[in-house]
């Protein structure tokens, strides 16, 4: 008996479902993509229960016929490819045919569509890929498909699901992928009865990138483009001072398809060289548009990775596009003035001219004349001026100086020549105090001399110059410091010391990365953190680690969350050390920083002692140099 077995047709159709159909995000994906090709000007998409028990989406594109609603569901049905030759230049964001079949066979759903022009619409409705009913039925143009219970047939997928809120949270962001690609079209999308997000749909990628990034991404974007032999690039990236701990705000999208490319990612992040702080990555919104024929859709059964025909030309354009946008950052706009400015702005030709004093009063009646000029004594209070009606003040009193020895005569008290009534009350002359020079402070001054060793110094406010012997050693102060800390904190178990912020710091996640907090609390707790969830895609950092900086709390939430992503089946000790590599990474003196003798010593001391050899990330903290290397480099021996 063959022990081959022909699979019928339904297990089939449930094993290509695994492959299109991955999670609720993937029909999200599939369906918005069928909206678009309809040409679609508006789209809405709901979603409960995460997109496990109800999906909708509805646009008012070109709808079906009622022959057509029925084969829509049958595998390798489309109405975007007649044959071979469109393989090789495809301009839709469908094109096998295996979408709804597949969704169809894990799902129960319902379909409402009614063709542009025509009296009366269809409504199907299919239970696991086999339509139970199909009538008329009436409805606005356009088409809307309901999909409830996914894999409610397919126990071993299901059992695999995430909870309904990191499930929704992807749903989230592959419609907000798909709205943000075509700034033309506006997208709605309602989660569990609120609205997440919608896009004018005004054609404008600035008010899309503004609607559906929010305002502090978009305020910190900078606009770029270039166009060069049939390739053209449009978008933006953020500035170099506005980096993230992690990707997950990179968009890249070819001809209108959201796509993930590392040929891109790399393009981009190469022209932040040299200006992005290490390990934070640029946030970018890039379209690029090429002929279809110069890319590859057909790779990936979710169509989310492409190939180039020319990868060193798509490179170089997404290259050079935003490292002009980098360098115009800093470059000062030009002002051009019409002719009609500059002869209302300039000057009269003799405004400006020179003349003595004695010209300037001879000409202007009206100016003050010259004040009579006083002599006065050193150290004496000036006297204070007197209405005309006073009369003449003389003045009978010997003041010392104090600092010359020198005498002036004046009256005990003031008096007026019209009036022998006193006026004024006698002003003691304050005499100088001398002060004593203050002896010098003493302090103490560390020469940084070891019986062991010598501190040279600091080269480039990175590396540490140690003379030990005949070797001199090179050390990477932050490396060095960061393997210090992580041990230190590894030592101290439960004892982390913890500070309370005093304006707690709310930080945006998505609801996958806030279940990695949330399942990771403990060990996120013992190492000084109290964080808590702060609605749908948020959560609120009330303490951390002491001796924390505020400024990189976020970072360092952003990229604990991005280690848990790709270790997030590690054990606890594993999880544990994760944190603690950002822990200690960003609490670690940095490199360009001003760092004290006395603070350089402990580092030096910690690795020629033998205490630091490697940071946590496994590299080198010191390099050594023989005396017999630099001396073969200086040719003085052979």
């Amino acid at each position: 008996m063959s022990e081959i077995n022909i699979l019928s047709p339904h297990v089939a159709d449930l094993i290509a479902a695994g492959e299109v159909v991955e999670r609720p995000a993937s029909v999200i994906k599939e369906l918005i993509e069928n909206s678009f090709d309809a040409l679609a000007k508006n789209v809405s998409i709901e979603v409960r229960g995460g997109g496990m028990t109800y999906i909708r989406v509805t646009d008012d594109g070109c709808g079906m016929l009622p022959e057509d609603a029925g084969l829509c569901f049958m595998r390798h049905a489309t109405s975007k490819l007649r044959d071979e030759r469109g393989l090789e230049a495809i301009g839709t964001m469908g094109f096998r045919g295996e979408a709804l079949a597949a969704i169809a066979a894990v799902s129960r759903i319902e379909l409402i569509t009614r063709k542009k022009g025509d009296d009366e619409g269809t409504r199907v409705v299919l239970e696991a890929g086999d339509i139970i009913e199909m009538s008329p039925h009436g409805c606005p143009e356009g088409t809307t498909l309901i999909v409830r219970d996914l894999f409610y047939n397919t126990p071993a997928r299901l059992k695999f699901m995430k909870a309904d809120r990191s499930e929704g949270s992807a749903c989230a962001g592959v419609a907000l992928r798909c709205a943000l690609g075509r700034p033309e079209i506006s997208v709605r999308l309602i989660k569990d009865g609120e609205e997440e997000f919608f896009s004018p749909g005004d054609g404008k990628i600035s008010s899309c990138a503004y609607s559906l990034l929010g305002r502090d991404t978009a305020k910190e974007l900078l606009e770029c483009s270039s166009e060069d032999e049939g390739f053209a690039v449009s978008g933006f990236v953020s500035s170099p001072k506005a980096g993230h701990g992690n990707r997950t705000k990179q968009f890249f999208f070819v001809n209108g398809r959201s796509i993930k490319s590392q040929l891109l990612q790399a393009a981009v992040e190469q022209a932040y060289k040299n200006t992005l702080l290490t390990g934070r990555y640029p946030a970018c919104v890039i379209y690029l548009t090429l002929s279809l024929g110069s890319v590859d859709v057909n790779v990936h059964p979710a169509k989310t990775e492409v190939k180039f025909r020319d990868e060193k030309k798509v490179f170089d354009s997404i290259y050079y596009a935003a490292l002009s946008a980098l360098v115009g950052e800093t470059r000062t706009a030009e002002i051009t003035l019409s002719p009609s400015t500059k002869a209302a702005a300039s000057p009269k030709k003799d405004f400006y001219k020179s003349m003595s004093a004695n010209e300037y009063r001879e000409k202007y009646s009206d100016a003050p004349k010259a004040a009579p000029s006083v002599s006065s004594q050193p150290n004496i209070p000036a006297k204070p001026a007197y209405p005309s009606d006073h009369g003449t003040i003389t003045w009978n009193r010997t003041v010392s100086s104090a600092n010359t020895g020198t005498s002036v005569h004046e009256s005990e008290t003031p008096y007026r020549t019209a009036s022998s009534t006193p006026f004024y009350e006698d002003i003691p002359v304050l005499t100088p105090i001398t002060i004593a020079a203050d002896e010098p402070m003493i302090a103490e001054v560390i020469d940084g001399v070891h019986e062991d060793f010598r501190l040279v110094g600091e080269a480039m406010k990175t590396y540490i110059v140690i003379e030990k012997g005949n070797e001199l050693l090179l050390i990477d102060k932050h490396a060095a410091h960061e393997r210090m800390i992580f041990d230190r904190l590894k030592k101290q178990g439960r004892g982390i010391m913890s500070q309370s912020l005093l304006i707690p710091i709310t930080v945006k996640l998505s609801g996958g990365e806030i279940e990695l907090l949330e399942k990771n609390s403990e060990n996120l707790e013992n190492l000084g953190f109290e964080i808590e969830p702060f609605g749908a895609d948020s959560v609120i950092v009330r303490c951390v680690p002491a001796d924390t900086d505020a400024s990189d709390i976020a970072p360092m939430v952003e990229e604990i969350c991005e280690k848990l992503k790709k270790g997030s089946s590690l054990s606890k000790e594993d999880a544990l050390d994760s944190i603690l590599h950002t822990v200690a990474c960003k609490a670690a003196v940095k490199a360009g920083w001003n760092t004290e003798d006395d603070e350089l010593l402990e580092i030096v001391k910690a690795v020629v002692f033998g205490e630091v050899k490697y940071c946590p990330h496994g590299r080198p903290v010191a390099v050594t140099l023989t005396k017999k290397q630099l001396d073969k480099e200086f040719s003085r021996i052979v």
